[in-house]
């Protein structure tokens, strides 16, 4: 058997990727162990796994690539990743080229993990509501999954995924490119009444969102789903826009999510930022809100209306309908004060500045109250709210 590694740039970057903590665990982490080991020269103990691996995922394309190396490796110099004879291509240069972009993209967005006690800068403030949160990097083809512990924002599991054909930033239907955005669960559907396509389910989001609406942008059905039976996973840009998992790694997230109260960050690329600062950021804004709670706990309607923006837009079908709605809201109040409980804050960066809040709205003294999404932006330094409506 040969002796070398499969391809120079394979190497390097195996070396540099971490050992899987669960050698049993799922799909790819064994596959980044076959890796490891052709890294290091093993690549007997590396045949032996790949093998088990096509074995145990017969429908995995990019381990069955990595297998075939490896055996070819036993009868002649392997230079490359994928080093299929150019008699044997034939008309897969397409399917080839794929496979490579995957590998890459796994090893690359493994190898440069968030820093421990980072959190995406989106994430500003979890409520104990939200009991797990998603964030997504297109670039990275990747999906983080975390869950708020009293201890904070913790990351419990990140996977490989697809984005759409053209890339990142859906403005109108059937653009083939993902949303960006802060988005949220809407709804869960049952594979039995899903195409053999879509796999182990789907999550649908709520794109387009306000912002979204506000901005023209068109398109819908945009959902988080899994792959087709006979295929593992899919090239990194390969979906019409949706986020694309393989199936074990969608039902996980399946069962551990909540409907609705689950938000879903979209972003080109992540920013990480330390969790102990990343609130710290937001004083500011967490001071406007106050002063916004104030106004209505004092029923004046003439100051709470300088907190809205003139292009406001509420579940109200008009502007007169919508102060008509203030009103009656400030005249329930009676001057008492205006609890704001579970808040959440999700700040998205852009050409604007928006952040969006979601909160219960509690009189005080009652023991129930409302469920309430508010939409600010930046503008000249001042944050204003441009959405407000239940939820």
């Amino acid at each position: 058997m040969a002796q070398k590694p499969i391809v120079a740039s394979q190497q390097a970057l195996a070396r540099t990727a971490a050992k899987p903590k669960d050698q049993a665990g799922t799909a790819e982490a064994r596959l980044l162990d076959v890796y490891r080991l052709i890294g290091h020269y093993e690549t007997r103990t590396a045949l032996e796994r790949a093998e088990r691996l096509v074995s145990d995922y017969p429908n995995f394309a990019l381990a069955q690539l990595v297998y075939g190396d490896l055996l070819s490796s036993r009868v002649r110099s392997v230079t490359r990743f994928g080093d299929v004879p150019a008699n044997q291509l034939k008309g897969n240069v397409t399917t080839l080229s794929a496979l490579r972009s995957e590998s890459e993209a796994r090893l690359k967005a493994l190898r440069e993990r968030p820093p421990a006690g980072f959190v995406p800068a989106e994430f500003v403030l979890l409520s104990h509501t939200n009991k797990h949160a998603i964030a997504v990097d297109a670039a990275r083809s990747r999906l983080y999954l975390f869950e708020n512990r009293d201890s904070g924002v913790t990351l419990i599991a990140d996977y490989y995924i697809s984005i759409g054909k053209l890339g990142v930033e859906k403005n109108a239907e059937g653009d083939q490119r993902t949303p960006l955005g802060v988005y949220f669960i809407t709804s869960q559907l049952d594979p039995k009444t899903l195409k053999d396509f879509y796999g182990a389910g789907a999550l649908p989001i709520n794109y387009p969102n306000v912002l979204d609406i506000r901005r023209g942008k068109t398109g819908g059905g945009i959902w988080l789903h899994g792959t087709p039976s006979d295929q593992f996973s899919r090239p990194p840009q390969d979906s019409d826009g949706c986020v694309v998992l393989a199936n074990p790694d969608l039902k996980h997230i399946i069962q551990t999510v909540a409907i609705r109260s689950t938000p879903v960050v979209i972003a080109n690329q992540l920013t990480w930022v330390p969790q102990d600062k990343v609130r710290a950021r937001a004083t500011p804004f967490e001071a406007r809100l106050s002063a916004w709670r104030e106004a209505k706990s004092s029923g004046d309607l003439i100051k709470l209306n300088t907190f809205y923006a003139s292009d406001l837009s509420a579940d109200a079908k008009t502007k007169d309908d919508w102060q008509s709605r203030l009103a009656r809201e400030v005249a329930q109040v009676h001057g008492r004060e205006l609890q704001i409980k579970d808040l959440s804050l999700l700040q998205w960066q852009d050409k604007e500045d928006t952040m969006v809040v979601t909160f219960g709205e509690v009189i005080a003294g009652q023991r129930t109250g409302t469920t309430v999404r508010q939409y600010w932006s930046r503008r000249a330094g001042q944050w204003t709210i441009f959405y407000e409506g239940d939820i």
